[in-house]
């Protein structure tokens, strides 16, 4: 069976479909920056060890990423996963980890924060999720997986809402592309 490790900021939406969708594999872990993350409840509520490494209280990116990085070793795993992971990672985590991260445009469109709100506001007639592995760029890591949503016809509202419905699914496959291909 393959072993993940999700990392997490918010919410946890993306962790808890995770959760509740794996079949071959098992989530041995999670990681939050931030010490009131929603999530952290989730993976209390399905018996999942949760770490919070609060990352205001390093003096600098590299300092808490090599704190993430030691506690990552602390597993063994397969692949990390980001869901919701609001943090840029130096090469201290990018050199040491495999991990994949979530990004809703379809990239290398729209790199960054407010990626669904500049996907809409372009010239093309789609826009998307994409799963990648991460790298030294933000968002510039390989492809694993793409999903087009047309935004003919649609508001603002609507276009979100459609990136937020196919995202927990298109990760879910790209994490599955990761471990087995």
């Amino acid at each position: 069976m393959k072993r993940v490790i999700i990392l997490f900021s918010g919410v946890g939406s993306n962790l808890e479909y995770l959760i509740k969708n794996v079949v071959d594999q098992e989530i041995v872990g999670t990681i939050t920056n931030n010490p009131k993350a929603k999530g952290i409840e989730i993976s209390q509520r399905y018996d999942i060890p949760c770490h919070v490494i609060d990352s205001k209280l390093f003096s600098s990116r590299e300092d808490f990423d090599s704190r993430l990085v030691e506690q990552i070793s602390q597993y063994k795993y397969d692949l990390v996963i980001l869901a919701g992971f609001m943090r840029i990672l130096t090469p201290i985590f990018t050199q040491h980890v495999k991990a994949i991260n979530l990004h809703p445009s379809l990239l290398p469109r729209h790199k960054g924060l407010n990626a669904i709100e500049n996907s809409y506001a372009d010239e093309f007639l789609f826009g998307g999720v994409t799963v990648h592995y991460v790298s030294s760029e933000l968002d510039g890591g390989d492809i694993i997986l793409q999903r087009e949503v047309a935004k003919e016809n649609l508001i603002a509202r609507e276009y979100e809402a459609k990136i937020k419905e196919i995202e927990k699914e298109v990760l879910l496959e790209g994490m599955k592309i990761a471990l087995y291909s």
